[in-house]
């Protein structure tokens, strides 16, 4: 991609928040103490954040604040350790997580910023705390319904046969229309290091497939991550995406008139094979104020023009 974003910056504030059930959850701030809150909400689950993230915003008018979610990054206990109880990772811990880092922070409203399943939880928060957002950008619009889980783990095999194969055979024990992702669910918590090695690598070969098609970005986002970031990743998608997220079906699409007053930019690929774009269109439909673009050049993985417009939807927000 064509360098557009802000320079890097370091953060000028750090911390591990403890939000129970043993838990502490990594966060940073960058940019100007004084300037608009803003939170970088990431993807996967369980992707972690990254430096990257911070470039998207003017560190002369943002405070901006990132975390990684439970499990992933430099929260701690870590999924890659099979050890690490699950039970206490679920959407629910993960927006009561945002609202204590934003009482933490002593933030009164921010904006929130996040693609993909980073969409899905902020969509989730802002529709339980609409008084506490003043705005959101999102590039990859997903709600995880399960029928969108549905499409990226069975559905989109219909353009990827061989790819699939391979990673239905990866589920050992579960039958082909059964409960794939329940099946990876449990080998990556197997005590058996070469187990969990094996399906975290089977997971993320079929991810990297559905990914291959679109021109920009790493050809193994997923299977070029370090060992133990894969692994917890594998483990946390799979461990959300076998419960539906822990949401009613459609809940996000229904409860979008909540966000009635927020502005929002939705940015999304026509070429998104992961997420399509009906998705975004509905939201669109169903959010007064939203407003959607679709990008022709761009799929999950962005593109010059996605970069584009999420910067320039944030500099505009940036001053009100």
């Amino acid at each position: 991609m064509t360098e557009q974003r802000y320079p890097a910056i370091e953060p000028y504030d750090t911390g591990m928040l403890d939000v129970g059930d043993g838990n502490l959850v990594y966060w940073e701030v960058c940019g100007n103490p004084g300037g608009k809150p803003a939170l970088v909400v990431h993807g996967g689950p369980g992707s972690g954040c990254t430096a990257g993230a911070r470039r998207h915003f003017d560190p002369g008018r943002y405070r901006t604040v990132l975390f990684d979610q439970r499990g992933c990054g430099r929260s701690t206990p870590h999924a890659s350790d099979p050890a690490t109880d699950m039970r206490y990772n679920t959407t629910g811990h993960l927006l009561a997580d945002m609202e204590r880092l934003r009482e933490h922070l002593g933030i009164e409203r921010w904006l929130l910023f996040g693609g993909s399943w980073g969409s899905t939880l902020l969509l989730a928060y802002a529709e339980r705390h609409p008084h506490r957002v003043s705005e959101i950008v999102i590039p990859g619009v997903t709600t995880t319904r399960r029928s969108e889980i549905d499409w990226l783990y069975r559905g989109v095999g219909r353009f990827f046969p061989e790819e699939w194969e391979r990673f239905a055979a990866g589920a050992r024990g579960a039958p082909r229309d059964g409960d794939l992702l329940g099946a990876y669910a449990r080998l990556v918590a197997d005590p058996d290091p070469a187990v969990r090695e094996r399906a975290t690598a089977d997971w993320c070969a079929w991810e990297d497939a559905v990914l291959s098609l679109e021109p920009s970005g790493s050809a193994h986002p997923y299977g070029d991550r370090p060992s133990a970031a894969r692994m917890a990743l594998v483990r946390i998608c799979s461990h959300y995406f076998s419960h539906g997220a822990w949401l009613e079906e459609g809940a996000l699409l229904r409860g979008a008139g909540r966000l009635a007053g927020i502005p929002g930019m939705l940015i999304h690929g026509r070429q998104d094979m992961a997420g399509p774009l009906g998705t975004a269109w509905e939201l669109s439909r169903a959010w007064p104020d939203a407003r959607l673009i679709v990008l022709d050049d761009a799929g999950h993985k962005g593109s010059d023009t996605t970069q584009a417009q999420v910067i320039a939807a944030l500099d505009r927000y940036a001053g009100t």
